[in-house]
């Protein structure tokens, strides 16, 4: 037992050597493709958050901030500007914009879905779960809460408990991209890359999967040793600047290469002597 206990632990110690992975994962189970936010008061946007590089994301932070700031309690300026933040990975700050937004609309359940979003990439994995679970309704299932719910499960080490959330995401929605990617990742987090890499196949050939899910896919191909295939789903891209942007990604993932393996090793079943 006292063993098992300390695997456990190792393996959320290595987990939190790699947050790049289980950010992503957590923003792509609750957003999946972000629909676009239309109000009169957020500046329109030249393309969509999450195909963003870095310097767009900062002129975005800062033109939405500017606005929010603005007018603090509009529901739409107050989700957009968060989720702009969470991309920039400013996620403490996204936090409390999200927070100042559900006091002004509490029963909203996107609002409520974001603000779980905002407290899992902060951290705030059980708080998280509690506000996934008010934004639910049983009689009206939100596949993207599900996969949100996922995602928070699976950082928690809970991974049984996660992918059948997934499952129930895909009964509602079948062939989503995002959360196959998220079931997927599901598997590379207890060290089964192959079943990962099926799961992510699948993501990836889906009309609306986004560079996000390619990423992940590069990342368990390079996990198993075929690095030039890896930086070819990378560069997949009509944008030269996300295609470059992935391998950047992908090599630096990749760099963490002896954390992945401890990771794997952990999550293998032991052979009874």
């Amino acid at each position: 037992m006292a063993n098992r206990h300390h695997s456990s632990r190792r393996r959320m110690q290595t987990l939190g050597g790699i947050g790049l992975v289980i950010a992503a994962l957590t923003l792509s189970g609750c957003a999946g493709r972000e629909k676009p936010l239309i109000t009169g008061s957020i500046p329109k946007l030249s393309k969509p958050v999450d195909s963003m590089t870095g310097p767009e994301l900062s002129r975005a932070s800062e033109t939405i901030g500017k606005a929010y700031e603005a007018n603090p309690k509009d529901r739409n300026t107050g989700l957009s500007y968060a989720n702009v933040l969470m991309m920039s990975g400013r996620n403490a700050q996204a936090l409390a914009v999200m927070q100042q937004v559900a006091i002004a609309h509490a029963n909203d359940r996107e609002v409520l879905a974001s603000l779980g979003k905002a407290q899992a990439a902060a951290g705030q994995l059980e708080k998280a779960l509690g506000t996934i679970a008010r934004a639910q309704t049983p009689d009206r299932p939100d596949w993207k809460l599900y996969s949100a719910e996922g995602a928070v499960l699976d950082q928690l080490g809970r991974s049984g408990d996660a992918r059948g959330r997934y499952r129930m995401a895909l009964d509602i929605k079948p062939g989503e991209p995002s959360v196959l990617s998220n079931l997927g990742m599901s598997y590379v987090l207890s060290g089964d890359l192959k079943t990962a890499e099926t799961y992510l196949n699948q993501a990836s050939q889906q009309p609306t999967a986004d560079s996000r899910v390619r990423q992940n896919l590069a990342l368990v191909v390079g996990l198993q040793g075929r690095f030039q295939e890896a930086e070819q789903i990378a560069s997949r891209e009509l944008d030269p600047q996300q295609a470059a942007a992935n391998l950047q990604y992908l090599r630096g993932m990749l760099a963490q290469q002896d954390s992945w393996k401890q990771l794997a090793a952990d999550g293998k079943p032991k052979k009874s002597g």
